[in-house]
């Protein structure tokens, strides 16, 4: 049951609905998308909004909101109630979040403080949250024009719109289904079938995959249109998806990648508010001062290249291999400088302590998430290394990029379609391609050799900070797919 406070919500033509969005509540690399593309694409005429749950982070609980809405929803034997909120003032595009006590009053997005592992009732806590969403939009005197639906979190949207008799009013919408990481389907057992509103149980394969609920597999069989973060990436989809090779080969014909692009406004060496030393004219001057704060900071001679990896450590980002990388390398050089910003696994997150112990002049590392030391780091750095065994489009070589870093990558997913390698006449990074020790080893040395070729080397980072990834392109590819829905 629902009641609406009447407030009034301004016609939407796209619905973005995420779990992530920056800067209220990141994870990764989903929550700069959706905290872009919107920005971007009201620059083309759409009126974009967004909305999210009301997950506890500092940032959403700093904002003043006002709500728009109050309901209720049952999911299995239990009611929960809820309320929207709109952020106010907005800028760009409204943001509006979904309160949910219980369920999303809770400070990490997906990460119990008190086990260290991902919460247990997540898709509990995914199926009411888009039904609470479902059930605000019904109630409004417009519906969105288009629904645009990120990662397994926001699934099953298609197909209740589609399927569930409440929600059914709901299914001339359009739907655009975005996958990031194809890595986490959400799965669940069809032990739990009641959690999901009331369904015709002729389309109850819709929602199964390998004798499951995926919500996934769900989401790409039940969208209009289906886009992933790079045209790499949906290649790869199609022979390493987990167990859905075969569903994205089927779907192929409503399918697309398309490259993300980075907020150039967030990310601007020019005028970035997180660095002491900004970019003015000459771009290896401004990142030889950054670097050598880093090196007082971090106590390093800043004579040697500095080879930083940014990000998860995990398995995915290659970040297993960085220890063994980091040893094998200094048993026969010490000609460069490793640096590490990250969190993750406890035991990657343990050798790489042991190897800073082992190599105290040529290792550092920083165990935590640090945004503006990420900032400093991709300013001062003069090799980003990415040694990923999956990267659907990767935003940290862009970033990278636009401060004149030059990224050393696993030539995967998005990082295959950004990168060019300088073997090429029209290359600006270094590649390998397989995510081992000894490829990254090979690259490493690589870039150790390029750094001595002074001239050749500040071209390159001039070269890379040229390079246009802003969403520019990439706004204008999906606002087509928009109209053509």
């Amino acid at each position: 049951m629902s009641q609406n406070k009447n407030i009034a919500v301004k016609q939407i033509d796209v619905l973005h609905v995420s779990i992530e969005y920056y800067p209220a509540a990141k994870a990764g690399g989903l929550a700069d998308v959706v905290g872009a593309l919107p920005k971007y694409l009201n620059a083309n005429d759409f009126n974009m909004a967004v909305v999210i749950p009301k997950h506890h982070t500092k940032w959403i609980l700093d904002q003043k909101w006002e709500q728009v809405f109050k309901g209720q929803v049952k999911v299995g034997a239990d009611s929960y109630d809820f309320t929207v909120q709109q952020h106010t003032p907005f800028e760009e595009h409204p943001l509006y979040v979904i309160d949910l006590p219980g369920l999303f009053d809770r400070k990490s997005i997906y990460i119990d403080s008190v086990t260290g592992y991902g919460y247990t009732d997540d898709h509990v806590r995914n199926i009411a949250f888009q039904m609470a969403v479902l059930e605000w939009i019904i109630t409004l005197r417009k519906f969105p024009k288009v629904i645009h639906c990120h990662d397994h979190h926001t699934g099953l949207l298609p197909f209740m719109m589609n399927h569930c008799a409440y929600y059914k009013r709901l299914n001339k919408i359009p739907t655009v289904f975005t996958i990031h990481n194809g890595a986490y389907h959400g799965a669940f057992s069809w032990k739990e079938e009641n959690l999901i509103p009331i369904f015709d149980l002729q389309v109850k394969g819709l929602l199964d995959w390998d004798n499951q609920i995926n919500p996934l597999a769900c989401g790409v069989k039940c969208c209009w249109k289906l886009t992933t973060v790079s045209p790499g990436y949906m290649e790869e989809l199609r022979y390493n998806s987990n167990g859905l090779e075969s569903l994205f080969e089927q779907e192929s014909a409503k399918s697309v990648g398309l490259i993300n692009g980075i907020d150039i406004d967030v990310w601007n060496p020019a005028t970035d508010p997180r660095l002491k030393t900004h970019l003015k004219k000459e771009v290896a001057d401004f990142k030889q001062k950054n670097k050598k704060e880093l090196a007082k900071n971090f106590k390093f001679d800043a004579a040697l290249p500095l080879v930083t990896f940014i990000g998860r450590l995990a398995y995915e980002k290659g970040a297993q291999i960085l220890p063994d990388l980091f040893v094998r390398y200094l048993d026969q050089h010490q000609d460069v400088v490793f640096l590490v910003l990250g969190t993750g696994d406890k035991y990657i997150e343990k050798l790489l302590k042991e190897t800073q112990k082992m190599y105290s002049k040529n290792v550092r590392v920083h165990i935590g998430y640090d945004e503006s030391l990420a900032h400093h780091l991709y300013a001062g750095s003069d090799f980003l290394i990415m040694p990923s065994k999956v990267e659907p489009c990767g935003l940290n070589q862009m970033y990278a990029m636009r401060y004149g870093t030059i990224p050393v990558v696993n030539a995967v997913g998005g990082l295959k379609d950004t990168v060019i390698d300088i073997n090429r006449k029209d290359g600006y990074g270094i590649c390998f391609h397989t995510a081992t020790v000894f490829s990254a080893y090979d690259a490493v040395r690589r870039a150790a050799k390029l750094y001595t070729e002074q001239k050749i080397f500040t071209k390159l980072q001039t070269k890379v900070s040229k390079l246009d990834f802003s969403w520019k392109a990439s706004a204008k590819q999906y606002a087509s797919i928009y109209q053509n829905l």
